[in-house]
């Protein structure tokens, strides 16, 4: 054995190849597999299609989401003035206002989600790797957060700052969090007994370094699966936040404000529950589909 063999320079090239090649050959397997799952690649596109007419048909339809019609209260489904879904008491058609509805719905989950995402998986990376006292504390302060009930949560916010949409946001990101964070910790401690990760830190790589080149990338499997299964969840919150008139408010509107509203009146105007539950379960079901199918890419055994 040589002096070159024992430069630390080496060690580093070794533990690259060693923590980087394997990594992007599993991720372009998994890619490949979850291409193939039918089922998740159709609702995928689904929820694309969901998505893109969620930000075109409030611009292009002919109908406002406040526009009033006092002569076409509570008419039902008909192609007569592009009527597609009927109108609600108000007079107000309902297809624009469903389509928006799914623009503040899926921007809550997806931004909600993202802000559960950058919290979760630095708070747990950090926890993890760091152990001893620091990770004791940290997840001490997890389960204080976990015994917080959300609603009880969001009552105080309503209170003290008023009803506001950017109150959902903070809301439900502020506690999706904690089981993010939970999940990532346990990846993060069953990482940290990997060669790879024992190597460099023997070679004395910066604490940051080994997070965001080491620990990070190879505990995103879990975290990719859990996010798609999260999206969903945090639009059921928000939905159950409108449904009990502490979520979305007027003139805005959302899939579950149109649910509560529907409710009400299941008897008289069938419609105006119908159509907006339909496009939440189509997209409850899409994100259930594309997270099995990711979690069937990623773990084939």
């Amino acid at each position: 054995m040589t002096s070159g063999d024992l430069n630390p320079m080496n060690s580093k090239v070794i533990g690259d190849a060693i923590a980087g090649s394997p990594s992007r050959s599993l991720w372009h397997q998994a890619g490949r597999r979850f291409r193939h799952n039918r089922a998740a690649m159709t609702s995928l596109w689904v929820l694309a299609v969901i998505a893109i007419t969620s930000l075109l048909v409030p611009a292009l339809w002919p109908h406002g989401i406040e526009d009033t019609y006092w002569d076409s209260i509570l008419v039902p489904p008909t192609l007569e003035n592009f009527h597609w879904f009927g109108t609600d008491a108000n007079g107000r058609d309902l297809l624009v206002r469903v389509f928006y509805g799914g623009r503040i719905s899926l921007t809550i989950g997806l931004l909600t989600t993202i802000v559960a995402l950058l919290i979760g998986v630095t708070y747990g990376a950090i926890a993890g790797f760091s152990g001893g006292r620091t990770d004791s504390i940290m997840m001490r302060f997890v389960d204080i957060m976990y015994s917080l009930p959300l609603l009880f949560f969001i009552i105080i916010l309503v209170t003290v700052f008023g009803r506001n949409i950017y109150l959902v946001f903070v809301a439900i990101g502020a506690v999706e969090w904690l089981t993010m964070s939970r999940i990532v910790r346990g990846q993060t401690l069953s990482v940290m007994e990997k060669e790879y990760v024992e190597s460099a830190i023997a070679i004395g790589l910066p604490r940051s370094a080994i997070l965001t080149r080491y620990i990070i990338p190879n505990v995103l499997g879990p975290v990719v699966v859990y996010v798609t299964l999260l999206v969903p969840v945090n639009i059921i919150i928000e939905s159950y936040l409108s449904f009990l008139g502490l979520g979305v408010q007027e003139p805005l509107t959302s899939w579950g404000l149109l649910i509560s509203q529907g409710a009400g009146q299941i008897d008289s105007a069938p419609w105006l529950l119908v159509f907006p539950a339909t496009m939440l379960a189509i997209t409850m079901f899409c994100f259930n589909f594309i997270g099995d199918g990711l979690r069937d890419a990623l773990d084939p055994g």
